[in-house]
């Protein structure tokens, strides 16, 4: 009994610390963008690529200042190397020499070295690929953030679905269960057939089953956006805004009349960053045939001992110093060089295709998306008027049935036609949304 109270104690404290650790949110649309853009896993790391390309932008910038190295060498020559010289040196015999052994067991050298490249064409190149480089990134950062909105609305759309067919779905239920019980007492009385009770136990079953659907999906849409948001899935999450206000927000018929500039496009400039990328390797291409200058400066302090005690105060330190240029001059390659130079040039003029390709798609998709967008308002309209006819329609066709006047199955035709208009008014009022943010994602600068 005791080691049960115990476990019950535990449970109830893991419980109270996973509802502790767990965080509840509230968005309208526009605060769930808002927070997406800041805490979307893809928008983090775009950021960082930011900044990653500032660094290299200042690694390349770098190669071109002035370089300071310093280092210490230490020798120990266990076996000194030898050499000869004329025996009469020392006063032994002409023609005859003796072995000699120069140098000392240790010797330690101390080094620096400042270097500073005074002209080379790739590096100049380099400068201004790194800036190309960093707008890239810069243009990156800039479409995942495009893509993230788009994602945040038609997650969020997709929730408000949900939970919309699942309120009318549920009202759906209610009513013909209420029908079913009618016409359960009506059968009783012998007034209709059994097959009618049957029909509208089908038509019931049917819609609890969608019912069960479209609860499993609202959980995964729930998640779906949580995702998109960057924010745990476990967390609780409430939106304020409604479907039907969303979609009135998002009926803006002159919004599509806005004139497209293609090249505010954020592709169009990805494609235009793309060929200013492959301009520049063929610039630097080039460059190689260019000679290339740089000067170094080096000096240092040189020590030798046949023990090691090159620390002590009467240890003699030589110092020596140096200074001196290099030119480097490209002359003969074996055409290898102009292979290179000449593939470059290929690259570009294929990125010059592909800026001349992707103009062309993006008027396709402006056009697509525009005609989508005014298609999905008129469709809205149309649906909306089909709904208020199938909601009279079944009315009716429920009066005549509950007066026996019509047939199970024609009742049963009136239901399903007014259930499709249901699911047909609420997709028309998320596509109204979804393709708005189709159109402002093509035109969004």
């Amino acid at each position: 009994m005791k080691n049960i109270f115990i476990l019950t104690l535990t449970l109830l404290a893991l419980s109270v610390n996973a509802q502790d650790s767990t965080k509840s949110y509230s968005f309208s649309l526009q605060q769930a963008i808002d927070h997406a853009l800041e805490n979307n896993y893809s928008a983090i790391n775009s950021g960082r690529d930011i900044e990653a390309a500032k660094e290299k932008k200042w690694e390349t910038t770098a190669i071109g200042l002035p370089q300071l190295n310093a280092g210490v060498d230490f020798t120990d020559n266990f076996v000194l190397q030898k050499s000869v010289v004329p025996a009469e040196f020392f006063g032994g015999e002409p023609g005859t020499y003796a072995e000699v052994a120069f140098g000392t067991k240790y010797n330690m050298v101390a080094r620096s070295t400042l270097s500073q490249l005074i002209f080379d064409g790739s590096y100049i190149v380099a400068l201004q690929a790194s800036k190309t480089y960093l707008a890239y990134y810069e243009n990156a950062k800039r479409r995942s953030d495009i893509d993230i909105k788009e994602m945040v609305i038609n997650s969020y759309g997709n929730v408000l679905l949900a939970k919309e067919n699942i309120a009318i779905l549920e009202k759906n239920i209610a009513s013909l269960q209420k029908t079913l019980n009618d016409t359960k007492e009506i059968y009783k009385n012998g007034l209709i057939e059994e097959e009618s009770v049957e029909q509208l136990q089908i038509t019931l079953s049917s819609l609890e089953s969608t019912l069960n659907y479209n609860k499993r999906l609202l959980d995964i849409s729930y998640k779906m956006l949580k995702i998109n948001l960057g924010i745990d899935i476990n967390d609780q999450i409430t939106l304020t805004d409604k479907l039907d206000v969303l979609t009135i927000q998002n009926m803006d018929i002159s919004f599509s009349n806005t004139e497209f500039d293609v090249n505010s496009n954020i592709d169009y400039r990805i494609a235009t960053n793309f060929e200013e990328q492959r301009s520049l390797e063929y610039k630097l291409q080039r460059s190689k045939a260019l000679p290339s200058l740089d000067a170094k400066f080096n000096f240092g302090y040189t020590a030798f001992k046949d023990e090691f005690q090159f620390f002590t105060q009467n240890q003699n330190w030589f110092n020596y110093s140096n200074i001196g240029v290099s030119l480097n001059v490209p002359i003969f390659s074996s055409l290898a060089r102009s292979s290179r130079t000449q593939q470059a040039k290929i690259a570009l003029d294929q990125a010059k295709t592909v800026l001349s390709e992707t103009e062309q798609k993006l008027k396709l998709q402006y056009a697509t998306a525009k005609s989508e967008y005014e298609y999905s308002i008129a469709d809205y309209e149309t649906a909306k008027s089909n709904l208020n006819l199938a909601e009279r329609i079944e009315k009716k066709q429920q009066i005549k049935f509950t007066e026996g006047l019509s047939t199970s199955f024609d009742f049963n035709d009136a239901q399903r036609q007014l259930y499709s208009a249901q699911q047909k008014y609420l997709q028309t009022m998320v596509n109204i949304i979804n393709k708005k943010a189709s159109l402002e994602k093509i035109t969004t600068k």
